[in-house]
């Protein structure tokens, strides 16, 4: 399996169960792992790549809403949750907890590859800010001391002059400064300029503070 490829893990410990469904996911062109337990999945060293997790809630090791906990904020895909014994107030905290659906067996195919595809589609999107983010990190830390300074006076909206006087610089060297900012963050504008630290969040500077020492 090639890094990069989409990826369907399947944990269920019926391998009835898994055997059909990564028939079913085979037929969609979309390859799958099975395990029978969560212990199984977690000590899988997984591609990189967008992928989903089908998982069942009754499982031997744990339950597969408590999983689901354990795993939050942890860099493992959205869950299509699909059991034989699912009821309203499991569905709810599964849908709550970031799901993206929680089917009952026996599942249509339409349902399951919409949810399939709907956590795909997730990871992906994921993924690409997760990148972005990686990228805007790189790049601001190419900034000197003065220039990480200038930055947020220059998203709050501060004049050239206005943010000069609050450094304790000259207009020209402010102007340098910012010139290099957005040289070095590869912005298009101050607009772009603006959305780049909202993602980096960057606190912007809107007051005036006291003076530093001229450089």
């Amino acid at each position: 399996m090639m890094s990069g490829e989409e990826i369907v893990y399947v944990v269920d410990d019926d391998a009835r169960v898994r055997e059909a469904l990564e028939e079913l996911l085979t037929a969609w062109g979309l390859p799958s792992v099975g395990f029978a337990s969560a212990a199984d999945y977690t000590r899988f060293e997984r591609p990189e790549g967008p992928a989903c997790l089908i998982l069942d809630v009754e499982l031997p090791d744990i339950n597969g809403l408590d999983f689901q906990q354990r795993i939050a904020g942890a860099s493992h895909p959205p869950i299509v949750f699909l059991t034989g014994h699912g009821d309203i107030p499991s569905s709810v905290q599964a849908i709550k907890a970031g799901a993206i659906d929680f089917l009952t067996k026996p599942v249509g195919e339409d349902a399951l590859l919409a949810a399939v595809r709907a956590g795909l589609k997730l990871d992906r999107l994921g993924r690409s800010a997760q990148a972005e983010t990686e990228g805007l990190r790189a790049r601001f830390q190419t900034l000197t001391p003065r220039e990480r300074d200038v930055l947020p006076l220059v998203v709050g909206g501060l004049l050239n002059k206005q943010a000069a006087s609050e450094l304790g610089i000259s207009d020209v060297t402010l102007q340098i400064h910012r010139r290099r900012i957005m040289q070095k963050m590869q912005a298009a504008s101050l607009a772009d300029l603006v959305r780049m630290a909202a993602s980096l969040r960057i606190p912007v500077t809107h007051t005036r503070r006291t003076r530093r020492p001229a450089e």
